[in-house]
């Protein structure tokens, strides 16, 4: 099941380069698409198929990841508009996203998220 995964996410992501050489739109799409949630999911349901706590605790936390993940295109868009190299790209984002990341993790270990939802 492992080598399957390692597989699937090369194949994935090869894939997402070469589209995105023709058409930079569709490969962004499908770059952000949650292939890597749903095989996430698959593999906690096949691990023990009646723990829905972990499943509903996986969803609400990457339901909530979504944010820093949206700041970290967001910053790499506004940079990339500026003609800054990839490596600066690279690490304002990810500064960006780390931070945010953080943010993530504390409002869910203080439950905040469940305030939310």
């Amino acid at each position: 099941m492992k080598f399957f995964m390692y597989v699937l996410s090369v194949c994935v992501i090869v894939l997402c380069a070469q589209i995105a050489r023709r058409q930079p739109r569709l490969g962004g799409l499908i770059a952000v698409m949650p292939l890597t949630g749903l095989a996430a999911l698959v593999w906690l349901y096949v691990s023990n198929p009646t723990n829905f706590k972990d499943m509903t605790d996986f969803t609400q936390a990457a339901l909530w990841g979504i944010i820093p993940s949206i700041l970290f295109f967001l910053v790499a868009f506004f940079c990339f508009r500026r003609h800054m190299p990839l490596w600066k790209v690279l690490c304002a984002s990810f500064s960006v996203w780390i931070v945010a990341a953080f943010v993530h993790q504390w409002l869910l270990q203080k439950s905040v998220g469940e305030v939310f939802l």
